[in-house]
């Protein structure tokens, strides 16, 4: 294997790639990126077995070569010091390995060697059915995770909750996440020959939206058995399944609501963020929220040895009960508000230990439920 490349796109892939990697593995070849050269580009590979990331470095980028393959070969080497020795490089990255795994990098006159692993002991990547594909734009995916994937479980107790649920049919895409205090669930059109119910760990979705925050693409998803995979023209997420069954979202909806009250979006989250200055003292993050006068909501907390803070804001709308208060956590709203990107939601309100439902308004497609807190 021969090959010279770009410091800057190397080091890029070097990192990317490294994220997959757990320098703890009891298996001392995941330690490593294997690297494949052939006549099209170089691709990389990190494994840590429940997540895999493949990067593609092609010959061409933006109509100019970064790469030039001599030799075609597959070699795997260590991720910690191939990632130290090529970001200390001053220019382009001449990279060469011989059949006995010895891997000789240069630039300029700075020459080190590293002894690789046999690639043959490298793990498979999943086999997945290229004719049965998902597709979506790269913008849309990142939006429905990170309006979603916040809401999961950080307790490995139930790990189903740990993970987003992606539930695909002919028409739609949804996306739900709960730590059985809260939910958060948003719903796109597509058009899929794909049908079923998939939960992914929070953690494979977060790395994912990294890896395509510079990506204007579309995105082919495809499933294996135990595998789901996330590919654009040079990246590819392999992430490995969470097994069991989800909550049925429908099942958690309030049934009944006493109270509708409409406020404006942005003035609400900054009501509450200021209302979370005291309510972090509580166990809950505990912020109340308090119907009066019937068009006014005001936001409190307090905390017995540091102080309170409240304020009133103006309601848009109400109907139904107007007397009416409930305890939320200010965290999990504050959550909930900054993913919402309109002006204006509505709440519905079912009594004080009933969950609050938050939507967007004139926008079904998206919902979050937030379970109330005790107070005391």
């Amino acid at each position: 294997m021969e090959f010279v490349i770009n410091n800057e796109c190397f080091n890029k892939a070097i990192t990317d790639v490294s994220k997959a990697i757990s320098l703890k593995t009891t298996l001392p070849i995941l330690s490593g990126i294997k690297i494949v050269a052939n006549r099209d580009g170089v691709i990389l590979v990190g494994s840590n077995s429940d997540i895999v990331i493949e990067k593609v470095i092609h010959l061409m980028v933006d109509d100019e070569k970064v790469l030039e393959v001599y030799e075609t070969g597959i070699v795997v080497v260590s991720a910690k010091y191939l990632s130290e020795i090529a970001k200390k490089l001053p220019k382009d990255i001449h990279l060469r390995a011989n059949e006995k795994q010895v891997v000789t990098i240069q630039s300029d006159e700075i020459i080190s060697t590293l002894n690789g692993f046999h690639s043959e002991e490298y793990p498979r990547l999943p086999q997945i059915d290229e004719t049965a594909c998902i597709k979506i734009s790269s913008i849309e995916l990142i939006d429905i995770i990170n309006q979603t994937s916040f809401a999961v479980s950080k307790s490995e107790s139930r790990p189903v909750l740990t993970g987003v649920n992606l539930s695909f049919n002919e028409t739609h895409l949804s996306c739900a996440a709960t730590n059985s205090q809260r939910l958060a669930f948003r719903e796109i059109p597509i058009e899929t020959d794909v049908k079923g119910s998939f939960i992914v760990p929070s953690s494979s979705l977060n790395e994912l939206t990294k890896l395509l925050k510079n990506e204007v693409d579309t995105i082919h998803i495809f499933v294996t058995d135990n595998y789901i995979v996330f590919k654009s023209k040079t990246v590819s997420l392999f992430s490995r399944l969470i097994e069991g069954n989800y909550p049925n979202i429908s099942g958690l909806l309030p049934k009944e609501t006493k109270t509708i009250i409409i406020m404006n979006t942005n003035q609400l989250l900054k009501g509450i963020d200021r209302a979370c200055l005291f309510a972090n003292e509580w166990k809950n993050n505990n912020v109340n929220l308090e119907i009066k006068e019937g068009s006014k909501l005001r936001i409190s907390s307090n905390s017995t040895e540091i102080g309170k803070i409240e304020e009133t804001q103006m309601i848009k709308m109400i109907k139904g009960e107007a007397d009416f208060s409930i305890s939320l956590d200010g965290s999990f709203l504050m959550d909930a508000l900054k993913a919402i990107k309109e002006e204006e939601i509505r709440m519905s309100f079912g009594g004080p230990m009933r969950p609050v439902l938050i939507e967007p308004l004139d926008n079904p497609s998206q919902l979050h439920l937030i379970s109330p807190v005790r107070t005391y």
